[in-house]
């Protein structure tokens, strides 16, 4: 073994830079994966401490004791709790203070009348507490509000939106209510609690406008007396309690708020990034596989040699494993002060781009620098076990005779192989999609999918590389024909490098594929059910936003060019024990403004207790028209309904609509999700338009949209998506480049001879440039138009499982103009890949080249 070291050793002295692009498809995989790991727990160690600073103060929290939960939810929605209770636990021996915790939606209008935040996380406001230790927000600047109409906001919002001290804005409740700002605050000494926003208001001015009646509250927040300890506390509290209200400890209130942060936001954040820390693992090892193939081959004659000096084979293959995890360790450990940089880096952008990092050292865990490490290792000594196999197997008579670096996979075992693992992923994706919808078997049959590719990668290769080369006989000539016959030389070789490259175009095909899928189910829904002429909605997505005011229908209708205004307002119940959304509107208005489909019964009818249902729902639940059905809401009440419609479509509308008669004793604070405004006879689209801007002005001026531009902006976190999904694929895609440029580094290296004989017989130096480029692009080709096919397939794949999987119909489309600029983006990135194998051949001295041998 010790031999075996010395070789090794020697050998990587002697060509280190043929491993260079494998140093770097390790570092950057490895730093991508520990730079992740160690966000995901610095972020969870800062909210963890910012959330134990914010609720320090408050040793109990009594607030109702069941919610419900609808579908797609991950928060229920709670009972408020009467806050007359708050005499009674004031009362409780071990108490010291007790005040009542209102909270609702408010957003505030910034100093260029935009809305501040509202895209994802919330927008709150409530009741500014003025005892300290109960108040989640700090004073850091100014006073609290001591009159109706005065107001505390938390510095960052104040900052987002160029507001001070002094000023007078709107604060959307979401009736527009206009404030002046007294006092600016933190949030667990942070400026805010990421993005989310907070007004405190005067506890008359929460009541009146973030509950449904005075005498509300979300939760009470209580304080302990000396000596008496958070569980004794709600121990003591738990007695004295009405049914249905319970006490948790400050503790549990706070990993409730941790778990809300980092068990939901960060957990899926965190594994959308490691998901592609694996993609781009999964290249680097295309790469790395590559890279070991060809410089074994490279060095049969050296292997050869050593087994006929009496090497055996095991010395052999060891020398290239000791070779491969000097590589692995020395890049993976260069990888993890890559990941921590790469973590570092975050900690400081995320601020600049609108999401407050929060303060703190970076957090390294043990597991954060082992995973990373040992996933780098395992990558690339696997990658690098079958060449090192291949070559303990060299014969000792090889020395003898001249080799060749051919490892030509187009066999027959190939052929049969990925033949038969393709047929199987179509038959388990179709079983998946088409037979019995399951997002598992589509899943299954997607990677079978991928593995069929990668088998018949060498086998399609050749004939892929002629049809896509074909042109270059008549475009560029010699140049361009040496060029084809060069990447036809060993088809498992061109597969492999390509096979990187196709894996990232492959992922980045399928989220374009998927992305304007949900565009056009976005636009079809739009089309199909909304027959109105514009929408008023407020620019959010999330839990952010306030709403619309519920007044602002009523207020659009009685303009002279509006024949029909409808707000759709949401409520939640539990029906027949299940939770769900409930639509909020006048159903009339609603039928006449919205496609419905066949409506079975009457939506005139509903009144106060009368309840209107898909006809999907009808089924499900065993209903019909004339059917009764109990509803129990958050405020504890139970009311029975009777289904007096049942109607047939359901993706603006919803599943079930009653009407503002039936909601108003259970709502909360009420707002409109949407409001679809219908023009009389005569009247133009602009016209009508300006006629609806004019009155939505005056509430907080929600947007105005045609209904085009409102199936366009329902799609915009689509876009958001995209942006962020090709951000992170650009790193698969970089190494999976980097892959390329260095197989054509060491092709040219065995190659060198060769290539000194071209040059002899005249090719110049920009026509032998030419010719190792044209050879990158051809490479990349096959690998681009081999991730265009598979990425589209898995796109339909997965549109076509979700499609099964839910409710609402999804639609299928391939965007041309986007996947042509993947597939331009991946011939440009053959280019540049071929560019530094080019430069580094043309400066071949040709005397030198020739006597190589």
């Amino acid at each position: 073994m010790n031999a075996s070291v010395r070789i090794s050793v020697s050998s990587l002295r002697a060509h280190k830079r043929r491993f260079a692009g494998t140093f770097l498809a390790v570092l950057l995989g490895v730093a991508f994966l520990a730079g992740t790991l160690v966000m995901g727990d610095t972020l969870r160690a800062s909210f963890d401490t910012m959330f134990g600073n914010a609720t320090s103060g408050t040793d109990a929290v009594v607030r109702s004791a069941d919610t419900i939960t609808t579908p797609g939810e991950s928060e229920g929605v709670r009972q408020p709790v009467d806050t007359d209770l708050v005499k009674t636990v004031d009362e409780t021996p071990g108490v010291a203070a007790a005040v009542p915790n209102i909270q609702g939606a408010g957003q505030l209008v910034a100093a260029n009348g935009k809305p501040i935040g509202g895209e994802g996380p919330p927008t709150l406001a409530g009741n500014w507490i003025d005892d300290p230790k109960l108040n989640s927000y700090q004073l850091a600047e100014g006073r609290a509000p001591s009159k109706s109409g005065e107001v505390v906001v938390n510095r960052g919002a104040a900052e987002t939106g160029d507001l001070r001290i002094g000023d007078t804005t709107t604060l959307r409740t979401p009736d527009p209510v206009k404030v002046t700002i007294v006092g600016l605050a933190t949030f667990g000494g942070e400026d805010g609690m990421a993005q989310v926003t907070f007004t405190g208001m005067t506890q008359a001015d929460a009541e009146k406008y973030l509950t449904a009646r005075p005498g509300e509250a979300a939760s009470i927040l209580v304080r302990a007396g000396p000596g008496t300890g958070q569980q004794e506390l709600v121990d003591a509290l738990t007695p004295v309690l009405p049914k249905g209200i319970e006490a948790i400890t400050g503790q549990e209130l706070a990993e409730e708020n941790n778990d809300m942060i980092s068990g939901q936001f960060l957990s899926l954040f965190t594994t959308f990034l490691l998901v592609f820390s694996g993609v781009a693992l999964l290249v680097a090892t295309f790469s790395i596989h590559n890279t070991f193939a060809i410089v074994v081959a490279q060095r049969t004659r050296e292997n050869a040699l050593l087994r006929a000096l009496g090497a055996s084979r095991r010395q052999v293959t060891a020398s290239t494993l000791v070779e491969a995890s000097a590589v692995a360790v020395a890049a993976s450990a260069a990888g993890l002060a890559g990941g921590i940089g790469i973590a570092a880096g975050l900690q400081a952008l995320f601020p600049a781009i609108g999401f407050p990092f929060p303060e703190g050292d970076l957090v390294i865990s043990g597991l954060a620098m082992i995973l990373p490490l040992a996933v780098g290792v395992v990558v690339c000594l696997g990658s690098a076990l079958l060449p090192a196999v291949r070559a303990g197997r060299t014969a000792p008579l090889a020395a003898l005779r001249e080799t060749s670096v051919d490892q030509s996979g187009a066999s027959r075992t190939c052929a049969v192989v990925g033949t038969g693992l393709a047929a199987l992923a179509v038959a388990i994706t179709l079983t998946g999609v088409i037979v019995s919808p399951s997002l598992w078997l589509a899943g299954a049959g997607a990677l079978l999918a991928l593995a069929a590719f990668v088998v018949l990668g060498p086998v399609a290769s050749t004939t892929a590389v002629r049809v896509l080369g074909s042109p270059l006989d008549r475009l560029r000539g010699v140049t361009g024909g040496l060029a084809r016959r060069n990447a036809l030389r060993s088809p498992k070789r061109t597969a492999a490098t390509a096979s990187a490259l196709m894996i990232g175009v492959a992922v980045v095909s399928l989220f374009t594929v998927f992305g304007a899928s949900l565009k056009a189910t976005m636009d079809q829904t739009v089309s199909r059910s909304f027959a109105g002429d514009v929408a008023v909605s407020t620019p959010s997505f999330g839990a952010g936003g306030s709403g619309l005011s519920p007044r602002l229908a009523g207020a659009i209708a009685e303009r002279p060019e509006v024949d029909t205004a409808v707000g759709l307002g949401r409520g939640v119940a539990e029906v027949e024990g299940e939770g769900r959304a409930l639509t909020v509107t006048d159903p009339v208005a609603l039928a006449r403004t919205f496609d419905l489909g066949k409506v079975q019964g009457s939506l005139q009818d509903l009144g106060a207790d009368g309840i209107a249902i898909t006809q999907n729902e009808a089924d499900k639940q065993g209903l019909k028209t004339g059917d009764t059905t109990q509803l129990a809401f958050t405020d504890g009440e139970k009311e029975t309904f009777t289904v007096r419609a049942v109607y047939g479509q359901s993706e603006l509308a919803g599943d079930y609509v009653i009407t503002r008669d039936a909601w108003a004793p259970h709502r909360t604070q009420d707002s409109d999700t949407l409001v679809a405004v219908s023009f009389k006879d005569g009247v133009s689209a602009a016209d009508g338009k300006t006629a609806v801007e004019k009155v939505a002005a005056a509430y907080g001026n929600p947007e105005v949209q045609t209904r085009d531009e409102y199936a366009q902006s329902s799609a915009g976190g689509i876009d958001m998506m995209l942006t962020l999904v090709y951000a992170l694929l650009a790193l698969a895609v970089l190494i999976a480049l980097l892959g390329i440029a260095n197989t054509l580094t060491l092709a040219v290296h065995e190659r060198t001879r060769e290539l000194g004989l071209l040059r002899a017989v005249g090719q110049t130096r920009s026509q032998l440039r030419a010719m190792v480029r044209w050879e990158s692009v051809l490479v990349a080709a096959f690998g681009t138009a081999g991730g265009l096919a598979l990425g589209g397939f898995l796109g339909w794949v997965l549109v076509k499982a979700s499609d099964g999987a839910s409710d609402s119909a999804f639609a299928f489309a391939v965007p041309p103009v986007q996947l042509l600029v993947v597939a331009l983006v991946g011939l440009a990135a053959g280019a540049l890949a071929g560019w530094r194998p080019a430069r580094r051949a043309a400066r071949l001295d040709v005397l030198r080249a020739i006597a190589t041998e």
